[in-house]
């Protein structure tokens, strides 16, 4: 998949000399709606012969518009959507950075810099993508084209009778509930960082634990225990991971995300890794002290290899 960037306004040598079909959104998490959306594109762009194009954003759109008190987060770093969009079979993405000046463009000055400009024979987009500051909805964009284009509404997709949303993954994703979020996104849940040192307490109990350092822009789970894998090299291990202050051992201390791994004794310091999130155990607790935690991490390491063990038991019956 060819990647181009651009910057408003953009030069039109920067884009590619070809007709497309283009598929719009910002896509964060390339979820089952989002998929849709390509999918129905990927129709079209076959039925006519044309390369499949996207057109998305680096950053979301509040951050023009609103303060934030906090630094965004996102379901899929751009590097990972683009790599899920790739997947997808997408052949161009076009990366636009979203600043004021973009924002301030006029439905029909975008729809013919950035849907005719990027040379589209059919739109296609989900029935909530918005383009501008009014009248920019699916609903008017066949005025917009003037007949120059195709239009292609994809109607909402429902997950356990929710409509998939990125808004609502967010949501599962800040109550811990990852196996519902990998539900909407039809893939385990996943996250990136490199392994640091920590304070080696989890090794004093018998659970050594990877800290791991994440990326910024990465959205966590909420606090709490998970049963997750972690990616080292091209190998994936099975473990537990616990996000949170380590508040047994004392009050104000700093966030962190720890993975204990089954049946691994490697030193893994500066490895990239990627964690999979598959199972929410419990939230964090103040225990009494090491020996009551060290109880615990007992329990939580027979319920965490009991999920593996009845996933594999699922995936070799399927």
């Amino acid at each position: 998949m060819e990647v181009i960037k651009l910057h408003h306004p953009y030069r039109s040598e920067e884009i590619k000399d070809t007709d497309v079909v283009l598929a719009m959104g910002f896509f964060d998490g390339v979820h089952l709606g989002h998929q849709a959306v390509i999918k129905q594109a990927s129709v079209e762009a076959k039925q006519k012969g044309l390369p499949l194009a996207v057109l998305t954003y680096d950053q979301h759109a509040s951050i023009v518009f609103k303060q934030h008190t906090s630094r965004l987060t996102y379901l899929t770093r751009l590097e990972k959507k683009l790599a899920l969009l790739a997947d997808l079979g997408v052949d161009i993405a076009y990366v636009v950075n979203f600043t004021s000046q973009f924002a301030a463009l006029t439905p029909q000055d975008f729809v013919d810099q950035y849907i005719v400009g990027l040379h589209a024979k059919v739109a296609v987009a989900g029935y909530d993508h918005t383009y501008g500051p009014s009248s920019a909805d699916m609903a008017h964009l066949p005025g917009y084209a003037k007949n120059r284009f195709k239009v292609v509404e994809v109607p909402a997709v429902t997950i356990n009778g929710t409509e998939g949303a990125s808004r609502h993954g967010r949501e599962l994703l800040a109550n811990g509930d990852v196996m519902a979020l990998n539900q909407l996104l039809g893939r385990t849940y996943e996250t990136s960082g490199t392994v640091v040192h920590g304070e080696a307490r989890g090794r004093e109990m018998g659970y050594p634990t990877a800290n791991i350092e994440t990326h910024s822009e990465e959205r966590l789970p909420a606090v709490g225990i998970y049963v997750v894998e972690l990616k080292i090299g091209d190998v994936w291990q099975a473990g537990m991971a616990s996000i949170g202050y380590n508040v047994t051992f004392g009050d104000n201390r700093p966030k962190t995300l720890e993975i204990n791994l089954f049946d691994f004794k490697e030193q893994i310091y500066g490895e990239a890794v990627i964690v999979r999130w598959h199972k929410y155990l419990r939230s964090e607790v103040k225990f009494t002290g090491m020996p009551a935690l060290i109880e615990q991490l007992k329990l939580d390491e027979l319920a965490s290899r009991r999920y593996f063990r009845e996933k594999e038991g699922n995936n070799d019956v399927i």
